[in-house]
């Protein structure tokens, strides 16, 4: 039996530590499959259950270098969020003299730079002690066969260190006046510039571009729970289930339950996507996260924490961002190599200019930036920093995928495959049209309310279509009595002061109606009525389209996406629904095997094709799609074959989650011809010495922070 486990990496700095785990988990005989995303810093591990534990997995990553923790389904706490430690405040206070005599010299102030001996003890405290991370992390890389960004930077800064200090001490000795040309400045401040640039993208993959910061806000830290007759304030974590807890107006709802008295209207977008506020009331269910907009209710906790459907959400979107996209291949190959060949031209920079210039002190610098400007941290977080805030934006539009590789897909997608029942109809039947004979003496709010108290004592779906909309119409029904159900027919009853009535099928009560009705009397089920053996008038009802289909289909094809309904329902019926949505592609009478063919079909001409769909005999053609979505509450099968989930009924969610996969893969594309053209132009300039390492310094951590900056835009990115 295969089993997969989550596990937050500790350590990584670039794609290769990244690349460099997979690789080490992937060499195991007893492992299926290993990623590790460098931006969310979590490995997802498949094994074969037996023959090896969660244990097992965290000592081998150990043995590579790094640390880990299994990740479990508890909330995240805002305390995850990385704070400023104390040695990065020590570089930064070393680094200030540094920089001071860096301005010093560029003005001209050249007695603004600190006495060599001063420089070369501040540069060893921080290159024989505070530089000790980058030296283990390039160790441990190196012994695993594949270096990462921290070999670039110990082999730089410690060159220059080295070269400086043999030069300050050979100066001395051989009784030199003056100052000696040392470069201690360089190592410092690349260490500092580095170590800056690692913190602030830390912080931006753990809060930023995490939406899951921002979710674990929307549970209050303390409710009001009800405890031995009395109303107390307790912290969430104290709340157990089948407590009750009270949430009154502009209050976030704790927990998932059932109201069991007061009412008020509960916001649940965080969940759904819709910005609609609900009723709540006694038997309502509300979600933990919910905020009520008005009002005041009691409710019975039925789920706490990550039992909840948010923490459900949380677990999912944190597993979905943890996953790669196959356009990630693209940056781990290089990374893979990236390392060794620029350490490469770094040696061939510095026998060229050693050359050409005869001074291996320029030779050493120009080489030292080059392997302190070719960071391959850039290209290592360029998908998945896109695809991180992607899904998070993904969910506030109501969507859930279930890995990044389904939203890549979803960017592609140029043709759409709608069921008909519940995803573009509301899935029950409506009344959509009226008709009175000329001769009736009845008008049509007198034929609802004899229609409604007779169907009262019905009980199948159409019955119940006629008494709802008699209701929603406030009319008051009269009583019936000798109700009687003739099979397949009809039913009739008596009414006081009107007769006796009879509804059902238009031969049943002898009602011929006129060949001139059309629209929706074609397809629909007509219900007739009589009063006295006299035809009173008749109801046409259907399946009716949810309010925001005709939009939802105008919009894909404003996008350039073809649409096609696939359906079940008899030809008449599924042409229909097409021509009053403008959908030229209709098929009907199809079976579940039909539609997977028939979506198979369309693949095989080089469509890229998504499948909408919420019962279980869409499983197949949900499965048989390049992308599927599944309707959250539908059947279990679908949501399980489906890539991504709608927590709305809703065609146009589907609309949003293609946009928003579109937006995203343009946002990676973005960031990976950022990461690459960074190098191509940065090695160059800093290999011809254009670049001091200090300048390569900081331009190494502002590519990283322009990645996140720009993976970032997509939460501001508009959705039409």
């Amino acid at each position: 039996m295969m089993q997969k486990l989550r596990f937050q990496i500790e350590g990584m700095t670039c794609q290769a530590c990244a690349s460099r785990i997979e690789k080490v988990l992937n060499k195991k005989d007893f492992i299926a499959e290993a990623g590790v995303n460098f931006a969310s810093e979590e490995a997802q591990v498949s094994f074969e259950d037996g023959k090896t534990s969660a244990g097992d997995i965290i000592k081998i990553i150990e043995k590579a270098g790094y640390g880990a923790r299994l990740k479990t389904d508890e909330m995240p706490s805002e305390n995850d969020t990385p704070h400023v430690g104390w040695r990065l405040w020590l570089l930064f206070a070393i680094n200030v003299p540094f920089i001071v005599g860096m301005v010093g010299m560029i003005l001209g102030r050249h007695d603004w730079m600190l006495p060599p001996l001063w420089q070369f003890a501040l540069a060893s405290v921080v290159q024989l002690w505070l530089a000790v991370p980058f030296y283990k992390s390039a160790w441990a890389s190196i012994r695993g066969g594949l270096a990462n960004m921290d070999v670039l930077v110990t082999v730089g800064t410690l060159s220059i260190y080295l070269y400086s200090a043999f030069m300050l001490f050979a100066h001395r000795s051989m009784g030199h006046d003056g100052m000696a040309h040392v470069y201690f400045e360089a190592g410092v401040m690349v260490a500092g510039f580095v170590s800056l640039g690692k913190f602030l993208e830390h912080r931006a993959k753990k809060s930023s571009l995490n939406s899951l910061t921002l979710m674990m806000k929307l549970t209050p830290s303390n409710v009001n729970v009800e405890r031995s007759g009395a109303w107390q304030s307790l912290p969430l974590n104290q709340v157990q289930i089948g407590d009750l807890i009270r949430t009154s107006h502009g209050e976030r709802i704790a927990a998932d339950g059932i109201v069991e008295r007061g009412s008020g209207w509960a916001d649940e977008s965080h969940l759904t996507g819709e910005s609609n506020p609900e009723i709540k009331e006694a038997g309502s269910k509300v979600l933990a996260g919910a905020l009520m907009t008005d009002g005041s209710i009691v409710f019975r906790a039925t789920g706490l924490g990550s039992k909840t459907l948010l923490g459900d959400m949380m677990n999912a979107l944190s597993e979905a961002q943890g996953s790669k996209a196959p356009i990630a291949r693209v940056a781990d190959k290089a990374a893979a190599v990236f390392v060794p060949v620029v350490v490469g031209i770094a040696l061939v920079t510095f026998a060229l200019t050693w050359l050409l210039k005869g001074d291996w002190t320029t030779a050493l610098v120009h080489a030292v930036a080059v392997l302190v400007i070719a960071c391959p941290c850039a290209l290592g977080l360029a998908t998945p920093a896109a695809v991180m805030v992607g899904m998070g934006r993904a969910v506030k539009y109501g969507v859930w995928f279930k890995d990044a590789a389904s939203m890549e897909e979803a960017a592609h997608v140029d043709t759409v495959v709608l069921d008909k029942t519940g995803t573009l109809t509301e899935g029950r039947p409506q009344v959509a049209a009226v008709y009175r004979p000329s001769e009736s003496a009845y008008g049509e709010d007198d034929l609802y309310r004899i229609a409604a108290a007779v169907e009262q004592n019905a009980a199948h779906p159409i019955a119940r279509a006629i008494v709802q909309t008699a209701l929603a119409r406030g009319l008051t029904l009269p009583e019936t009595t000798n109700a009687q159900t003739a099979v397949g027919a009809g039913i009739s009853a008596e009414i006081d002061g009107i007769g006796a009535v009879k509804i059902g099928k238009p031969d049943f009560i002898g009602l011929t109606l006129p060949q001139d009705l059309v629209g929706v009397w074609d397809i629909a089920t007509v219900v007739a009525v009589s009063v006295n053996g006299a035809p009173a008038g008749a109801f046409a009802l259907a399946d009716a389209l949810k309010t925001d289909s005709k939009q939802a289909i105008g919009r894909l094809k404003a996008h350039g996406i073809n649409v096609y309904i696939m359906s079940g329902d008899n030809e008449n019926t599924v042409a229909y629904t097409a021509r009053q949505l403008g959908i030229e592609h209709a098929l009907g009478n199809m079976s579940p095997r039909d539609k997977a063919a028939e979506i198979q079909k369309l693949r095989d001409a080089g469509k890229t094709v998504a499948m909408v769909g919420d019962g279980i005999n869409d499983a197949p053609a949900l499965a048989a799609a390049n992308v599927s979505f599944a309707m959250k509450g539908g059947a279990d099968i679908a949501e399980h074959t489906a890539s991504a989930t709608l927590m709305q009924h809703s065609a146009n969610q589907l609309v949003d989650a293609l946009l928003v996969s579109r937006a995203t893969l343009k946002n990676i594309h973005q960031n990976l011809f950022f990461a690459f053209f960074y190098n191509i132009l940065g090695i160059p300039l800093a290999a011809l010495g254009y670049l001091s390492p200090v300048i390569a310094g900081a331009a190494m951590a502002a590519s990283s922070i322009s990645v996140l900056g720009n993976a970032l835009r997509l939460k501001r990115v508009r959705i039409e």
